[in-house]
């Protein structure tokens, strides 16, 4: 089960990594933050928590369209993660969407 606390350590973890200019690990790990919002808001509003990718989608999809959406967008960006380098540009808009769900969901602990 995900809690608002993992969320932030993943999150403080990535702008350790984003400070150091590793924009290739920290966008790996503002994904999984990314991942980690969304699996939160899971569980709080239908009760269930995905196992794995495939399964979140399907949840968003069906749960919460616009968050599915969000996430399509970046899917192929999330696979540049395992075989490219990531720009600092590219690694900003993903912070940049982590930021605005931990704003607009309140997580905080």
């Amino acid at each position: 089960m995900i809690t608002k606390r993992q969320i932030l350590v993943f999150k403080s973890s990535a702008d350790i990594l984003y400070s150091s200019r590793d924009y290739t690990s920290a966008t790996i790990l503002y994904f999984k933050t990314l991942f980690a919002v969304k699996d939160f808001l899971l569980l709080e509003e239908i009760g269930e928590s995905p196992k794995d990718h495939s399964a979140r989608f399907k949840k968003l999809e069906k749960y919460f369209p616009q968050l599915f959406k969000e996430l399509d967008v970046e899917l192929s960006t999330y696979r540049d993660t395992y075989s490219k380098i990531i720009d600092n540009d590219t690694c900003k808009r993903i912070k940049k969407l982590v930021e605005n769900d931990i704003k607009k969901y309140k997580i905080k602990e």
